[in-house]
């Protein structure tokens, strides 16, 4: 049976389906790599500590308190996770609305990312909840009101992973052999995609919006009233950087899933990326330089935390663009790449400067993640690259679709 097609037999017993999934859930490949032993032990690590958090509360394992209730899981797991999963409503924005073909061999592996990323930040973000249970309240407007932005972002983040998980899904009836099924997600697809890029850009400014609220508690340098659209046009080149991140490890590890004709494509996807990049980068800043401009801070850049505005503004938004612009000019794929990780790390400093750096600055006790948040962060992250690594080597999602997509159903 081959790569590109598979499906499942029939056996007399009628339990083809679970000796089949039992199969699947095998391990493949070489157990004792490099990722394995780091990433294992964290991860134990990380299930013990959750099972303490929810058994003892919040205080057994973080440094969070009723001045600081939000740290590191909501700023790095939830925020800058979100800007990260941009990638999945841009790229289907561009293949299925703008009919860009050229990009159409890593859709589906995008998807699958931001997919995952709603997932496990969703999850994440119980963690942070002091009573997790009471995370229904905002879906159905308990104790918020239907006019609570936190209203909002509870069901555009609920309903987009519904539209990214039918998005992905003919990729699954595939895998499974299911024809019918596959034809008639696959007919869903559009649909699923405009719902998605929909709530993909209204959510993206709303967890910028969550933030309006708190003008007294979030530093002048980075507080705006435009925050919900500095969110959601950083999330474009956050996403994409993702994409181009992710995608050159992709090329390497899963190559023997990758044709021929998709490998050669590679560098001509990463081009185009990296000038979409340039672009959205060109705007976030010249908004931001209208927003310093208008709220006359200039008095604030000769202090420490001006500083730190410089380095992020020229640092990680002013310098991954030109570099961006130069290598695509020059087709430069190592320089894409490397304006891909500045341009990550950039998003990183941003959100955390938001949501825990310039929270709350000029409080007496200042807030830092203990290291128990930072290796629960971490399980987290290593958790959904094992489910991400197990999808991709066993479903069609970096190789071709099985011979029979194309064929005539009956």
């Amino acid at each position: 049976m081959s790569n590109t097609d598979y499906t499942i037999a029939k056996d007399n017993d009628g339990k083809s389906i679970w000796k089949f999934l039992v199969n699947e859930l095998k391990p493949r490949g070489k157990f004792f790599t490099p990722f394995n032993i780091i990433s294992l032990p964290i991860m134990f690590l990380g299930l013990v500590l959750i099972i303490i958090r929810f058994w003892k509360g919040l205080g057994s394992i973080t440094n969070l308190t009723q001045e600081v209730p939000w740290g590191l899981w909501i700023g790095f797991d939830v925020v800058t996770g979100v800007a990260f999963a941009g990638g999945a409503y841009v790229l289907t924005f561009m293949v299925y609305i703008l009919n860009m073909r050229k990009y159409h061999s890593i859709v589906r592996v995008t998807v699958l990312n931001g997919f995952l990323a709603y997932v496990f930040y969703a999850g994440a973000l119980l963690l942070d909840l002091g009573r997790p249970w009471n995370v229904i309240n905002p879906i159905i407007g308990n104790n918020f009101g239907t006019s609570s932005v936190l209203f909002l972002v509870a069901w555009h983040f609920l309903l987009y992973m519904v539209a990214e998980l039918i998005e992905f899904s003919p990729a699954i009836a595939e895998w499974l052999g299911a024809r019918r099924a596959r034809k008639i997600l696959s007919g869903m697809t559009i649909a699923a995609v405009i719902f998605g890029i929909t709530l993909s850009t209204l959510h993206q400014s709303g967890l910028g919006a969550l933030y309006l609220m708190a003008k007294d508690k979030i530093h002048p340098l980075w507080y705006s009233e435009f925050i919900p659209i500095l969110f959601f046009v950083s999330s474009i080149f956050a996403g994409l950087s993702m994409v181009i991140f992710e995608g050159s490890i992709s090329q390497k590890v899963f190559s023997d899933q990758i044709s021929e004709k998709n490998h050669k494509s590679h560098n001509g996807i990463l081009r185009g990326l990296s000038k979409i990049c340039t672009g959205a980068m060109f705007a976030y800043f010249f908004l931001q330089v209208l927003i310093f401009v208008h709220g006359k801070h200039w008095g604030l850049l000769n202090t420490t935390m001006g500083y730190w505005f410089l380095v992020e503004m020229i640092g990680f938004v002013l310098f991954p663009m030109m570099l961006f612009f130069y290598s695509y000019r020059k087709n430069n794929i190592l320089l894409i790449k490397v304006a891909a990780l500045i341009t990550m790390l950039g998003i990183i400093v941003n959100r955390l400067n938001v949501t825990v750096i310039g929270f709350r600055w000029d409080a007496a006790v200042q807030y830092f993640p203990s290291w128990m948040e930072i290796v629960v962060t971490l399980t987290v992250i290593f958790t959904e690259i094992w489910i991400f690594r197990w999808i991709i080597t066993r479903m069609p999602v970096l190789r071709e679709s099985p011979s029979w997509v194309n064929k005539k159903i009956d």
